[in-house]
This record gives structure tokens, sequence and C-alpha cells, in this order.
């Protein structure tokens, strides 16, 4: 059984809850801080599959905080897309 410290909170820079509680041990108190201090949404899909579920574990740990408080951005690609055109090595 997997223990709650090691579960996986961003999968692109491999962030833990561990390592989560860590940095706001150590003072970091909004989203943006937060990933400054563990680079959580910063990898491949910018914060698109992560930074929902950063922001309310930010939030339930402390109710009194701002929710619009330093929110982080969602960066889409420049130009969309398809996977289709990634296996082919178009652009």
């Amino acid at each position: 059984m997997m223990k709650e410290s090691s579960f996986i909170v961003c999968r692109c820079e491999e962030v833990t809850m561990e390592q989560l509680e860590s940095a706001y041990q150590s003072g970091c108190c909004t989203s943006r801080q937060l990933k400054m201090k563990t680079r959580a949404t910063m990898g491949a899909c910018q914060g698109r599959v992560c930074r929902r579920l950063i922001e309310t574990w930010l939030y339930e740990h402390d109710p009194k905080a701002s929710p619009n408080a330093e929110l982080l951005s969602c960066r889409p690609p420049i130009r969309p897309i398809t996977f289709g055109c990634l296996a082919k090595g178009e652009s």
C-alpha cells in the first residue's frame, strides 16, 4: 500500500505530497510560492493536470487564505497540434 506522503501530486516534475508538506512547513503559503519551491506545475503540462489539486490542497490546509492570492496560470501551447502530427514529426 502506498503511503500518502509518497503520493505524486505533479507527475511531470515528480513532486510528492511530502515535498508539498515540507515546502508549506518552510513558509510557502501561496500556490505560487509552492510552485517556486517544489517546481510543481512547471513540467510539460504547465499545470493543466496538477494546478487545481495543488490549489485545493493549499486552501484545505489554510481555509483563511484568500483563494485569489497568487493564482497559478495555465499556459496552453502556442499553437495546438494533433497527436497524429506529432507522430509523423510534423509541426
